[in-house]
């Protein structure tokens, strides 16, 4: 007879059966982790790089690990509703939540927000980052980043710049853009990054900040003009174009990342191992190619380097949102 070891590290606490013997049962409950398929909750929509990304991890988890780890997209509140669902499941593994820098803003962007990423999680490992890119219309009289601030500026009232929508980490990029250069170009947001990159070539709007996925075959093709990547060192698949930093504006070191991350709670263990089973992927071929097709980019980290990472980010993010004075609606 199989004992059944799915017991939360909650319930392990609560059992009244002596701390030593608690401990044991909690043990071997974690190393027998996961003995049934594992939900990975996406805030976002399938098709998008947070989604890709997910996809990506939860089929090397998938492989390494034994169990079947089950992408769940639950779009909405800008990845709000999946966080605060995540949050609320029982701390056992079973339910993770592959987060993106979205929600990293969110705690600042809006002023209800029901969770807080280092106190109501723990953090597993983060899983890429993908640079973001600062593109033009063609028409745009600039070639560098100089000129286009120059230009920018002597047309402030009559230029535009798009984004994914309001609250995206790509709307606030370019509200991180227009706090360190003084700008005040008008922001028009869009459902998603297609139709943002679609009246961008048509240039109905200048210019936008965009994953880099998404907008450098339209720049291979001439469709648009790639003045500067985010990080802050230049991207291996563009190497070519200059950093922000490089061109003068500083500082600025913004990427689209995504990482996984467990209910507050999860025990050691399990985190330990889904940590140890991310490291492994990264050193994957397969992983790399899929990688390098998205321009992203990982490195070997641990729980406590990733739960570091979140926590700056939100520090960073925190007042560009409330110097640009951005609202979601």
């Amino acid at each position: 007879m199989r004992f059944d070891f799915s017991l939360s590290r909650r319930a392990c606490a609560q059992l009244g059966i002596g701390v030593l013997a608690s401990a044991a049962v909690c043990s071997s409950w974690a190393s027998d982790y996961p003995n049934k398929p594992v939900r990975v909750v996406v805030g976002f929509s399938a098709g998008g790089t947070t989604d890709v990304v997910a996809r990506i991890m939860a089929k090397e988890l998938t492989e390494s690990l034994g169990q079947s780890f089950i992408v769940e997209n639950r779009p909405g509140g800008g990845s709000n509703i999946a966080t605060e669902a995540v949050k609320a499941a029982a701390p056992d593994g079973y339910t993770l939540l592959f987060v993106a820098v979205t929600s990293a803003i969110n705690q600042t962007l809006y002023p209800n927000v029901k969770f807080d990423l280092n106190r109501d999680f723990e953090a597993v490992a983060l899983g890429a980052k993908v640079p973001n890119i600062l593109v033009v219309h063609p028409s745009v009289p600039a070639n560098n980043v100089k000129e286009f601030i120059a230009w920018a500026r002597a047309n402030n009232d009559k230029i535009s710049y798009a984004s994914s929508g309001s609250g995206t980490s790509i709307h606030m990029a370019g509200e991180m853009f227009k706090v360190r250069t003084g700008l005040k170009t008008q922001h028009i947001p869009y459902k998603g990054s297609a139709p943002a990159v679609t009246d961008l070539i048509g240039g109905q709007v200048q210019f936008m900040f965009d994953n880099m996925p998404a907008s450098w075959p339209h720049v291979q093709s001439g469709k648009l003009k790639a003045l500067a990547v985010t990080t802050k060192t230049r991207s291996p698949s563009a190497p070519d174009v200059p950093t922000l930093e490089e061109s003068g504006v500083a500082p600025f070191d913004v990427t689209s990342w995504f990482g996984l991350i467990a209910p507050k709670g999860t025990p050691k263990e399990v985190v330990d191992k889904l940590n140890k089973a991310m490291n492994a992927a990264f050193d994957k071929p397969e992983v790399q190619q899929a990688y390098a097709k998205l321009g992203a980019v990982s490195q070997k980290n641990t729980p406590q380097d990733f739960g570091n990472f979140i926590r700056q980010e939100v520090q960073t993010w925190a007042p560009v949102v409330k110097a640009s004075g951005a609202t979601v609606d």
